[in-house]
Parts: structure tokens; sequence; C-alpha cells
């Protein structure tokens, strides 16, 4: 059960603590807060862990400063959808709002390879009107010999670069709890010219170390994707590590399913599993055209199989998009063969325009046939 008092309540005064005099003579109860600071006011929310079926909404509704009681299942308790769970499906970051109703695009480099190509790639977004990028410091890779990305060492000059460009917010993959303090660092050393969105990759699907470590932190945001092996119950499952210890900025990510039933790409795109998620949690959904087909292979129509896999993703209600680009994907050291090229770029936002158009006239269709009746 969660009790989501009245905005503003502050633990200092005399209805919260009359409400947690309360709470702590409950058995079997466990009491768990989460506050959210917001520019104009401060949410705070209640959680019930333990036997609550026997406790009344009505009677917990009636207590001092609580606005709202929401009743939650088993399943997936914090980033769930439930009966009666009017709870935003967005948060704000660094001036740009992630949502199951809004879109952003993060187009930019699998890894960081060299300063020049990161300015070329920002450049080119900054030119078409992007806030949003993805440049990959920390790699993990298959093999032990492949590069493994920069790490640290570029992390100045890609949030120096950034701040320059105007881009708002990066994501970048960690796979160590020491690249969220490296990261950290580097951005107060730069004087917090950009915002960051960490990335657990499929490999840490299930890393849950490293899924506590990053829930805790509340100053990035978060974007997980599915693992390539598990169940989807056991990648929202995952997700909601990161919501239980804290962070509640959390996005969903689909990036193919490993099967060679896939083949010929890379793996077997799973983008019809967006409104699933969406159905089932509060999540934004994200996905990653780039590593589900993985090639720059193109249909009799003209059109690249990643430009399909993305609006097909779209035209199912994605909220974000991670693909890659690069200057001369010939000289990038990790996944050229699939990087979209940079006067690709126009065609790629105007593709995802126009499939995005598609998916409001669809959603808006629904709804007038509900309202009908």
């Amino acid at each position: 059960m969660i009790l989501i008092l009245k905005p503003g309540t502050l633990p200092e005064s005399h209805e919260y603590k009359q409400l947690f005099a309360h709470l702590a003579n409950l058995a079997g109860i466990t009491v768990r807060v989460h506050t959210e600071v917001g520019i104009e006011q401060t949410l705070t929310e209640v959680y019930l862990i333990g036997n609550t079926k026997a406790l009344s909404v009505e009677d917990m509704q009636s207590l001092s400063c609580v606005e709202r009681v929401v009743r939650i299942s088993e399943e997936y308790r914090v980033l769930g959808r439930h009966e009666n769970d009017d709870r935003p499906t967005y948060f704000d970051y660094n001036g740009v709002r992630f949502g199951q109703d809004t879109l952003n695009i993060f187009a930019g480099l699998c890894a960081v390879d060299t300063l020049e190509h990161v300015e070329l790639m920002l450049k080119a977004l900054r030119d078409h009107g992007q806030v949003c990028t993805r440049m990959g410091a920390y790699k993990p890779r298959t093999s032990p010999y492949s590069f493994q990305g920069h790490g640290k060492a570029c992390l100045p000059y890609v949030f120096d670069l950034a701040g320059k460009y105007e881009i708002k917010v990066i994501a970048m993959e960690v796979t160590h709890e020491s690249h969220v303090e490296e990261i950290r660092e580097a951005l107060y050393q730069t004087g917090t010219s950009t915002g960051v969105m960490l990335q657990i990759g499929t490999r840490n699907t299930q890393n849950f170390e490293l899924l506590k470590i990053v829930g805790r932190q509340q100053d990035f945001p978060v974007l997980i994707k599915r693992g390539f092996g598990i169940t989807l119950d056991e990648s929202l499952n995952a997700a909601e590590y990161l919501a239980s210890e804290g962070n509640r900025k959390v996005i969903f990510g689909l990036r193919g399913m490993k099967t060679n039933m896939g083949d010929p790409h890379r793996n077997f795109v799973d983008f019809s599993h967006v409104p699933v998620v969406k159905r089932l949690t509060r999540m934004p959904v994200c996905i990653d055209p780039s590593h589900s087909v993985g090639t720059r292979s193109g249909s009799p129509d003209g059109i690249l199989d990643i430009m399909h896999a993305t609006t097909q993703g779209i035209i199912a209600g994605a909220n974000m998009v991670l693909v890659d680009f690069h200057p001369v994907p010939s000289k990038a050291l990790v996944d050229g063969p699939q990087a979209l090229l940079l006067k690709e770029l126009p065609l790629f936002l105007e593709d995802v325009r126009i499939a995005r158009e598609a998916y409001e006239k669809r959603a808006e269709l629904a709804k007038r046939y509900q309202e009908a009746g």
C-alpha cells in the first residue's frame, strides 16, 4: 500500500509526526519513505510493506496529511501500474521531460573514439535541434581484446563539448559503481555543463549489486535495457530493483532478443513489447534499433532496416530512441557497420516525425472510439 501525502508536507510538521506515530503502531508493517524534491513543491510517498490486506483504504485515507491511497499488487510494486493509481508516468531531468507521452532522440556515438568525432556529432545534433545524445565511455565487450572504451579520460572533453553545443542529456553506460563517481566528478569539474542518464546494459540487467548501487543515487536518471537472454518479467523486476532503492527516474529499454530466429539481423527485434511495458508499468519506453538490427542493410524501397525498426517502435508508442551515428563509421572503434551517417540525420529525424504523427493519429482515433462507447 502507498500513502501519497499532501504536496509540501514536511517531516518537521505536526501532521507528519502524527501520521508516523500512528503507522508505528501497525503490527507487521514496515514503513519506507520516498521523497521527490521538485522546483515548486516536495512530494512524499510512504510505502507500507507487509500484510496490508487488513488495512482499509478509507481508514488510511482519513489519516493526517494523506492525500490519497493506492493499494498495490505484488508485481512491480514501485514502478508498476496499480488500480486507481494516478501517479505520474513522467519525470523531468535537466530541463527535459521523459514520459509515456513524450519522445526524445538520443543519437550519437556507441563508443567515444576521438574528440574530433565527438564535436562533429554534437554540432550536427545542435544544428538539427536535438538536445540529447548517446556517448559510450565504458564499453563491456564480448572479447577481452576488443576496445573497452576510453573511460574517465574522455569524460571532461565530452562534457565540455556537450555544454558548448547545448546538449542537455547524455546516455552513458556504466558497468561498475566507480563509474558513477567518475561521471559525477567530471561533471563537477566541467561546471555541470550537461546532464547524464546512466545506462545499464543488457549484460548487467541482473547484476543486482550494481542495480542497488545505481538505484541508491538520485542525481542521475537510469536507462535499463532488457536482458537479451531472460524474460520480460525478469527484466522489469530488474528495473524494480533500481526503484526499490530510491531512484524512480527509470526508463526501460528494448534492444532486441538474442536468438538466431532474428537472423540476418543482429537480434530479434522486440519492439512489439513497447505497449506491454507501458501497460504494466509507469516507465517511459526506449527502443534501440541499432543494436537490434546491427547492419546498414536496406530493403528495395530504399529504406534502411534500422529506420524500419525505428518507426515500428515509434508507431507502437516508444518514448525514446537510442541510435548509433558516426561521422566516419569506417573509423569507429565499436559497431561501425551499424552506425548511420551524419548526412542521414535529417532523413532519420523526418522519418521519426512521420511515424510519431501516425502514432498520435492512431491514439486519437482509439480515444474517440472509447468515448463513443
